[in-house]
């Protein structure tokens, strides 16, 4: 995969969709622990290697893939590919996205009493989980810290507010991202309405 970022304005649509469909496709086949390490690895790749999309921008999605029912790697999958190239995206991200999943899990369940007896396995998937939990750590940290850099009080004060509403008081996830999300309106509102009164 390519290190140089390039401008996706200067692409076809037809190069776009390629690179979309290989890189979700080897991310999906190659990464485990799920949809949060895909995401991070969909931001390596769109937004750091390819710059296809913008470190905010990639925030926005992340939210939007989260909040949206069903799985996070698909969502993300979804949104990415629209913002790329529409619904073309969409089909060849979420369709890359859904192959090695699909193909791994109806092979193991041909073979399913032999794995699930199987201590190699067991104490392989056992060491993953641990390596799985340094990377989403390394997301939790690095989306902290863009919304750090933001100065943002409100939004560095929802994301704390967040943070212990659902690590002490198991405050469900979607109530969170729903007055995340009101908030967010609720700020974009008061500063429209400082923008029309200035004028």
């Amino acid at each position: 995969m390519s290190n140089k970022k390039t401008d996706i304005r200067q692409e076809s649509r037809a190069s776009i969709l390629r690179k979309l469909f290989v890189s979700t496709l080897k991310l999906s086949a190659f990464t485990f622990g799920g949809g949060y390490v895909i995401i991070t690895l969909l931001k390596k790749t769109f937004v750091d290697d390819y710059g296809w999309i913008e470190n905010d921008e990639m925030l926005d999605l992340v939210a939007i893939a989260q909040s949206a029912p069903g799985a996070i790697a698909v969502n993300g999958a979804i949104v990415i590919g629209y913002k790329l190239v529409g619904m073309w995206g969409v089909f060849t991200a979420v369709l890359a996205t859904i192959i090695p999943p699909f193909t791994i899990i109806t092979f193991i369940s041909f073979f399913y009493d032999a794995f699930r007896t199987n201590t190699w396995i067991a104490l392989l998937l056992e060491g993953m989980q641990a390596g799985v939990a340094a990377v989403i750590v390394k997301v939790v940290i690095g989306m902290a810290l863009q919304i750090t850099d933001t100065k943002n009080p409100i939004l560095i004060g929802a994301m704390v507010v967040a943070f212990v509403a659902n690590y002490f008081f198991n405050v469900n996830v979607m109530l969170i991202i729903l007055c995340a999300a009101l908030l967010g309106i609720g700020k974009f509102l008061l500063e429209r309405h400082k923008g029309g009164s200035k004028a």
